[in-house]
């Protein structure tokens, strides 16, 4: 298990923009692929975007691409999610997590998740 605190989140209106950070422990974001998800209010959590380890590939959920830029800092540690263009929809708890490829879904490589920061987008 490794622990990841994410910090960012907050209230911004329709159209607005936040950026959220994930700080991870030493050498986590540069030996592994990092990726971020997400949870609304009575939904599965889904998944949001990811950076590889080498910081060579991002993937992106349909509903974010061209909204949302994931990018990494390996000296800082430090994973994040550069959201542009926000939408009521995107309201959730956004969770950043070490990730694994299983067949053609991104999973979270541990079984447990930090505490998330809320993003909430007013219309």
């Amino acid at each position: 298990q490794v622990q990841l605190v994410e910090s960012g989140g907050g209230l911004v209106q329709a159209g607005g923009s936040l950026r959220l950070s994930c700080a991870a422990p030493r050498r986590t974001v540069s030996s592994y692929n990092m990726g971020w998800f997400r949870q609304a209010p009575g939904k599965e959590r889904e998944f949001v975007s990811v950076i590889t380890w080498s910081g060579g590939s991002t993937y992106y959920a349909d509903s974010v691409k061209g909204r949302f830029t994931i990018s990494k800092d390996n000296a800082k540690n430090t994973v994040y999610l550069q959201m542009n263009s926000l939408k009521p929809e995107d309201t959730a708890v956004y969770y950043c997590a070490v990730v694994r490829l299983s067949g053609n879904w991104w999973r979270n490589l541990y079984d447990d998740w930090g505490q998330g920061t809320q993003v909430t987008v007013s219309s």
